[in-house]
């Protein structure tokens, strides 16, 4: 495992966590509202929901993954940010 003791580096990581962090909430909060909020949502066809529901799920796949990579090569954990 890779530790990074340049605090240079080690902020760029801090900061990829960060922003995989925020994507994951973002992802999972568009996810909630189209799923128990969607008569909030103005002039969506059917097809627009579905497309922004699978946005929302692809951000929510790859902010995970990146939250894992980082915490399995990076030695980033759960609870630094």
């Amino acid at each position: 495992m890779i530790k990074y003791n340049n605090m240079k580096k080690s902020k760029i990581m801090t900061a990829l966590y960060a922003k995989a962090k925020a994507d994951k909430a973002k992802a999972l909060m568009a996810l909630d509202l189209l799923e128990n909020n969607a008569v909030g949502i103005g002039d969506h066809t059917a097809e627009d929901f579905f497309n922004d529901a699978e946005k929302s799920l692809q951000l929510l796949v790859d902010a995970e993954d990146k939250l894992e990579t980082l915490q399995t090569h990076f030695d980033i954990e759960k609870d630094n940010i």
